[in-house]
Order: structure tokens, then C-alpha cells, then sequence
């Protein structure tokens, strides 16, 4: 799995860097995971300031295009993103998958 940078815009409002990528893969598309691990070490962040909005496969291609959103700290992307968003790109820690499970 490589990704490709196309376009990076920094937003002082939201202290935030927007990314649009293509991530080019052999197989299956890629996990929504292992995209935010990747664009985490190519960008020079952390896992918890990436928030990946969206993914977007076309049928019998091998590429994947998206739009993620790093964030300068972790405080600051549950402050401005959605509840939704945050649930799907920062995993429940295993003590509390447990207790709800």
C-alpha cells in the first residue's frame, strides 16, 4: 500500500492540515485503519490528530481516493469534529470493548 499526496491546504482557523490522497493497493481496499497508520507516519503525526472523512474506491481499480483531516492535537479534533467521525477513525481502547461487549 502506497499513498500519494495531491493536495495539502493548512487552515489556521481549525489548526488543522486538510490532505487529499490517492492510496494505491493491491487486493482488497484497504482498512480505514491501516490508511490512518500510513498517512499518520508519511504526514509526521500521530494516529489519534488523523481524522480520514472519506474514502472512495471505483470498481476494478487498485486506488482509492480520500480526504482526511490532522489535527494538531488530539483535544482539538473532539473539539471540532462530529461524533460520528471521531467514532470511526479512533478505535475504543480493548477495556471498554469489553465492558460494552
Amino acid at each position: 500500500m502506497e499513498i500519494k499526496v495531491i493536495e495539502e491546504k493548512e487552515n489556521p482557523i481549525l489548526n488543522r492540515r486538510e490532505v487529499k490522497f490517492v492510496v494505491e493497493h493491491d487486493g482488497p481496499t484497504p482498512s480505514r485503519k491501516s490508511v490512518i497508520d500510513k498517512i499518520a507516519a508519511t504526514m509526521n503525526s500521530k494516529v489519534g490528530q488523523v481524522m480520514v472523512d472519506s474514502l472512495r474506491s471505483e470498481f476494478g481499480k487498485r486506488e482509492t481516493v480520500g480526504y482526511a483531516k490532522i489535527y494538531e492535537s488530539e483535544e482539538r479534533a473532539k473539539e471540532v469534529e462530529r461524533a460520528y467521525v471521531i467514532a470511526r477513525n479512533v478505535p475504543a481502547p480493548a477495556a471498554e470493548a469489553e465492558e460494552s461487549g
